[in-house]
């Protein structure tokens, strides 16, 4: 909720900050001025996105404008930028916001252009894993290492892959895959992984490769064009629950199946039996998908299947429930420009990222220059001792010798005692580098590097005007949040007596329409119908008339029971609003006869039957009153002739 809120927020106030020339104060609050062109920027950069006409008028989003910031200044008033949540929320938006300043850019493109090449093919591919730690010693690297060539070295003698898969590979599938890992793309697999693999031409077997789990070999098995994208629509009865009778989804979904295959609409029986309430009034339309974005491989694999000539898929069982799915369209992957934005966010979350942060931090070496003081340097040296090894060692009791500069990066000065504790951090990653002085050289390299890195982001507010804006956004955005939370939404949710006189005072109460208690039989064959009223009339139960008139082989007729509004999509159009048996009559293709057994006349709905809606109006309300509130308990002047000026502006 905070994220959508927060979405909102930004792109009302979006690109705000300031340019270099005179102000003009357009109100203030208490005091405090609000400037022109602030709010100029915020109305004009948004004039396309407000969908509410209302919003457009000046004097309406002015009346917005000073809500805001009358929001904002009773949260600063009651401190709620002091709270430690808030601090720790603000912390984590800038961090995101900072890894559009702290990436390479070029390095970035590269990547995002590697990643959509190689997105247009799937790798079918098998491995072999032998096991080593990222912090494993010399002597335990090159005992796996020896390992892996040796296993290669058996295969391209002629040694099946399969079976030394099955015999040696550390992975735990590989007994029963013998190292299958199936089809895959970019992004599916770690970098380094996915590197071997699209560089292995096609049945032949690759050099050995380290991940962070070991040393790998990958035989490539296959090589095929991305499947794109698939439209489907699809007919699901869910699974039963424990204790219920695990047949019956599955007989109900030959029945239907049977139903599609004697002609009727795939479309109209989805509406009428699929479980999936997304998409059954739709006819079972669901949104396009490609590989790996459903999370039922099932599916998926029936789904990419279907063609125009073979449409239909026959009933399978996933584990959501049982579906039929019916083929609509399919498309290609994504143009680079499409999925441009979506593939960097990929890279920010892969291990490849690491290459742009490897070609950020070699900038900043040459942007700020780094002298070690070396005297610090060696009374370090000699506190640190093998007990590192084995993640014993302590930092000394008297830590004041280290207290001065170990090097600087501009104004900023960073200690001997800061080098100690990251060292004192380090030890459980478990460096088997000897001797400690060598192991020391590479923690003071890494510890620099993160230190420059701390610093160019600490920074980033006076290296980049417009990122400290939208910081700032953030900052007002999430105050705003917790201050709504407190003073509207919880109470809206937690007053139920307040809720409940604000739903009893509403004059035009959300309301049902007529509704029936009923069930409703179909066929599309109207001598089976003759013999169902027949029976209906003779008071036989619905289980019995199924069984009678339905087969193995042929499903004739389908009953579905329940409570609709007048109008719903599964109600037939010639539906009665009376109680008792209906005639046979027929729409469409279909033949029905309907069993009222009550008729529930429109009303007004219970508060509990639309409470989600009657806490939202009362949100609304509540809001409207307190910044009613907010005018009386803080001054607000607004500079009409300013104001003025600013009409006759955007005017023209």
């Amino acid at each position: 909720m905070k994220k959508v809120f927060l979405g909102f927020l930004i792109l009302f106030l979006s690109q705000i900050n300031a340019q270099n020339k005179p102000k003009e104060v357009l109100f203030t609050i208490d005091e405090k001025p609000f400037y022109v062109d602030e709010f100029e920027r915020v109305y004009n950069k948004n004039l396309d996105l407000v969908k509410d006409e209302s919003q457009k008028d000046l004097n309406h989003y002015l009346e917005l404008f000073v809500g805001y910031k009358l929001k904002v200044t009773k949260a600063n008033k009651i401190g709620l930028q002091n709270d430690v949540k808030y601090q720790n929320e603000l912390k984590s938006y800038r961090s995101q916001l900072s890894k559009n300043y702290t990436s390479d850019s070029k390095v970035t493109a590269e990547l995002v252009k590697e990643g959509h090449e190689r997105l247009k093919k799937e790798i079918r591919a098998s491995h072999i894993l032998i096991m080593v730690d990222e912090n494993a010693s010399p002597e335990d690297t090159l005992k796996a290492y020896k390992k892996i060539a040796d296993l290669r070295q058996r295969i391209i003698s002629g040694e099946s892959f399969d079976r030394l898969a099955q015999d040696y590979s550390e992975d735990p599938s590989a007994k029963e895959n013998k190292g299958d890992l199936g089809y895959f793309t970019s992004f599916r697999m770690v970098y380094a992984f996915e590197n071997a693999a699209y560089k292995t031409p096609k049945g032949q077997i690759s050099n050995p490769i380290r991940t962070r789990f070991g040393y790998h070999i990958i035989k490539v098995n296959d090589i095929r064009d991305n499947r794109g994208e698939v439209a489907v629509s699809h007919i699901m009865l869910m699974n039963q629950k424990e204790g219920e009778d695990p047949e019956k989804p599955k007989q109900t979904i030959q029945e239907i199946y049977k139903k599609i295959q004697q002609g009727e609409s795939f479309e109209d029986l989805a509406k009428q039996f699929s479980e999936d309430k997304s998409s059954a009034s739709k006819g079972g339309v669901l949104n396009r998908f490609g590989s790996g974005q459903l999370s039922s491989q099932e599916f998926e694999d029936v789904a990419f299947s279907l063609t125009k000539d073979n449409p239909i898929s026959q009933p399978f069982q996933s584990q959501f429930g049982w579906h039929i799915v019916k083929f609509i369209d399919k498309f290609p992957i994504k143009s680079f420009e499409d999925s441009k934005t979506e593939l960097e966010n990929k890279i920010a979350r892969d291990d490849r990222s690491r290459l742009i942060t490897n070609s950020l931090t070699e900038k900043l070496r040459k942007k700020y220059k780094v002298k070690r003081d070396e005297k610090m340097f060696a009374a370090l040296s000699k506190v640190v001792t093998n007990d590192y090894y084995d993640a014993k060692w302590e930092m000394p009791e008297d830590v004041k010798p280290f207290a001065g500069k170990l090097f600087s990066i501009e104004s900023r000065t960073i200690s001997g005692e800061q080098f100690l504790n990251y060292i004192k951090s380090q030890q459980k990653s478990g460096t088997k580098l000897k001797p400690i002085s060598k192991a020391l050289d590479i923690l003071y390299d890494k510890f620099k590097d993160d230190q420059l890195n701390q610093y160019y982001n600490d920074n980033l507010e006076v290296e980049f005007p417009e990122f400290a804006s939208v910081v700032e956004e953030y900052r007002d955005g999430l105050l705003l949040f917790d201050l709504m939370e407190r003073e509207i939404w919880q109470r809206a949710k937690t007053d139920t007596i307040g809720l409940k006189k604000f739903y009893a005072d509403q004059n035009n109460k959300p309301r049902w329409k007529t509704r029936l208690d009923l069930a409703i039989l179909s066929s599309t064959k109207q001598e089976v119908m003759k013999k169902v009223l027949s029976m209906l009339k003779k008071g036989i139960d619905y289980k019995t008339i199924k069984e009678k008139l339905n087969t193995n082989d042929v499903v004739n007729v389908m009953v579905t029971e329940g409570v609709n509004e007048v109008g719903s999509s599964v109600m037939p159009k010639g539906t009665k609003q009376e109680v008792g048996l209906s005639e046979i009559f027929k729409e469409g293709d279909y033949y029905y006869i309907t069993k009222v057994n009550k008729v529930i006349p429109e009303g007004d709905k219970t508060l509990d039957e639309c409470r989600g809606k009657m806490v939202n109006d009362y949100q609304q309300y509540l809001e409207q009153n307190w910044v009613n509130e907010l005018k009386k308990e803080f001054s607000v002047k607004v500079n009409q002739d300013v104001f003025e000026k600013i009409k006759t502006r955007i005017k023209k």
